[in-house]
């Protein structure tokens, strides 16, 4: 497994992250559990999840990805040497449940949220802790255009890092980082922490895949320089990506199956260009999941690819796909359907 530096802050994270948000939903303890075990054997370290999981989220669920973590770690020891992450949830009329409708981006919500999660993980501290959303209103979750609202209320940023401060400071939080992050978004995090003296965000959790490589646009370049890389998330598109739901398939179980919600790279044209690059995939003799999560995994921005799956064996193939070099007339290939069908799916 390859270790990549962790932003400066010298620890580093295996190359493939493990995404647990079907823990509890698609995913029973036990089948959590056996997850954890397959990824840490092949020399994973890294496992992100959050106190909303699973997902979709629902008030029956919330928090129950966070307990299957836990159990496993209180069983299976090992935490130094793990990288664990988890985010604080934004506000939401659709997560109305959590912290009564109240939860915001404020120092009572962050101090609450990040007991909860600590709580149910069985731990004292987290390597990494995320703002899972912005608490502004800004284009995040599939929406590409930006409309601006002077008379958005949210809790400053400042206000947001001084209070994630104050959890470093009381030895719960070593890291903090970002998702769902724009690029005035991540730069105005590490001005106010030049300014202030406060934590500097080491990662940004965004999507990135073959289908929305929207990232390249304004963050790439700022993830290098600012050596606050991508922890990339959806790098299957839901598993469109694999081929397995072209022609309106819909295998039993699958996730596009289970829930309408993820309908993000279904639509006419992500169709058309997954089906492009899935031929292309078959034309080198590449299986054209590993190929697509091989090239996320190249990118040289890319700090971790985070995978999850619903089976151990879908798990292994993905894990497989860090063995997989991508050919110059692959990645031109790539390259050329991109242009042709730019990010269907943002």
């Amino acid at each position: 497994m390859q270790l990549r530096p962790l932003g400066d802050t010298g620890l580093t994270v295996s190359a493939l992250g493990l995404g647990t948000m079907t823990f509890g939903e698609q995913n029973t303890e036990a089948e959590a559990h056996g997850q954890l075990d397959l990824a840490v054997a092949a020399g994973v370290n890294f496992i992100d999840t959050a106190e909303i999981y699973p997902v979709p989220p629902r008030a029956e669920t919330q928090g129950l990805t966070e307990r299957y973590i836990g159990t496993w770690l209180r069983q299976r020891g090992g935490r130094d040497r793990l990288i664990l992450a988890s985010k604080v949830a934004g506000p939401g009329a659709w997560i109305g449940y959590l912290r009564d409708g109240g939860n915001r981006l404020d120092r009572p919500n962050i101090a609450a949220a990040l007991d909860g999660s600590l709580a149910r993980l069985q731990t004292d501290y987290l390597d990494l802790y995320q703002l899972h959303w912005p608490d502004r209103e800004t284009n995040f979750f599939g929406k590409l255009g930006y409309e601006h609202r002077p008379e958005d209320l949210s809790v400053p940023l400042l206000e947001t890092l001084e209070a994630l401060d104050q959890q470093v400071k009381a030895g719960k939080v070593r890291h903090i980082g970002l998702s769902n992050e724009t690029p005035w978004g991540l730069m105005t995090f590490l001005r106010l922490a030049e300014r202030h003296g406060l934590p500097r965000p080491v990662s940004i959790q965004n999507p990135y895949n073959l289908l929305n490589r929207t990232f390249e646009i304004g963050l790439a370049e700022a993830a290098l320089r600012e050596h606050c890389g991508l922890l990339a998330y959806s790098p299957l598109g839901f598993g469109v990506l694999s081929g397995k739901y072209l022609n309106g398939v819909r295998p039993p179980g699958a996730r596009l199956t289970l829930f309408q919600r993820f309908s993000r790279y279904s639509n006419p044209e992500a169709e058309r260009a997954t089906t492009d690059y899935v031929a292309l995939a078959r034309r080198h003799g590449l299986d054209p999941a590993q190929m697509a999560l091989a090239w996320v995994t190249s990118r040289p921005f890319v700090t971790s690819n985070i995978i999850g799956a619903t089976t151990e064996a879908q798990l292994a193939h993905n894990l497989a796909s860090l063995d997989l070099g991508l050919s110059d007339e692959v990645v031109a290939g790539i390259e050329a359907i991109h242009r042709g069908q730019p990010n269907p799916s943002p």
